[in-house]
């Protein structure tokens, strides 16, 4: 669990890098919702509109010592944010073997130790929204199987939430999968066995912070998680004219590769980016930021 106070964390996110980048040319998706706030006191004005420096500090204050409680899941929501994109850099690196594999016959061999790319890509796409799930409970002190709860809130999610989930749509879903992307994480999901999972790093990382006392209740919750949230994510889909094409030729705004290695772009963008910890800290800064507000 993280031990850095929320000050620090957000002057610990950094102005300009390839996750900045990424997310700023995914802007076309949610134009408007999103800004790199990497400031304590710049978050409080965002989130709450005060201007006056008084209450900016008794604001601060407060969502200190909100964050630091243990009692509140503000900590962990933060530390399983950033398991994801731990998990997500193995997992970049393990597509890539994969894809390797493939394309270089001596490098065949690689195609018996890494994870079948399609599989793994699907479980983890699974799991990164179940562990969106998760840190909206924790954040909200609810049971962390509330699935009703978290989709009412997705589908009136906002700002770093609705940026983090553009992301996920674009990057671990469409780019990889295709645009019938949703059906084939649910049938994946589905039909995994547990050997299947046990390959995902994600897995391994998050699989202590999934409700369930075993290994089928934590795939029941990934699964009807993901079939709660499919109406709504081919909504979002729908709504802004996503195309698989389209996303490529965005992607090929800020990774370099030739028309023939497209494949090889959400390997690249998982090795290279933590969009889920960057916006995650953002969105539970917020969360605490908007509690204090209305506390003081």
């Amino acid at each position: 669990m993280t031990t850095n106070n929320l000050e620090e964390l957000l002057a610990s996110l950094p102005e300009s890098n390839m996750t900045v980048r990424l997310l700023n040319m995914l802007d076309y998706l949610v134009p408007g919702e999103w800004n790199n706030v990497n400031s304590l006191h710049l978050a409080i004005r965002e989130a709450t509109g005060e201007g006056e420096e008084d209450v900016i500090g008794a604001i601060a204050g407060r969502a200190i010592e909100l964050y630091m409680d243990p009692d509140n899941g503000y900590q962990r929501a933060v530390s399983l944010y950033s398991m994801v994109d731990s998990a997500s850099t193995f997992a970049g690196f393990t597509s890539f073997a994969a894809k390797l594999g493939e394309d270089v016959e001596w490098l065949g061999f690689l195609q018996n130790v890494t994870p079948k790319l399609e599989t793994t890509q699907s479980i983890d796409a699974g799991l990164k929204l179940a562990c969106e799930l998760g840190a909206f409970c924790m954040t909200n002190g609810l049971p962390g199987d509330s699935i009703g709860d978290f989709m009412g809130a997705l589908a009136n999610s906002a700002k770093e939430d609705k940026m983090r989930l553009a992301a996920w749509v674009a990057c671990d879903c469409f780019l990889p999968l295709g645009p019938d992307f949703m059906q084939k994480i649910i049938s994946t999901v589905e039909n995994a066995a547990e050997s299947d999972f046990m390959q995902s790093g994600l897995f391994q990382r998050v699989s202590e912070f999934l409700p369930g006392g075993g290994f089928g209740e934590k795939k029941d919750l990934v699964t009807n998680n993901l079939k709660s949230a499919e109406g709504y994510v081919q909504g979002f889909v729908a709504e802004r004219g996503m195309t698989h094409d389209g996303v490529l030729a965005k992607i090929k705004e800020l990774i370099d590769v030739n028309e023939d290695r497209l494949d090889y772009a959400a390997a690249i963008i998982d090795m290279s980016t933590n969009y889920f910890q960057h916006t995650g800290t953002q969105s539970v800064a917020r969360r605490v930021i908007t509690r204090a507000y209305g506390e003081i």
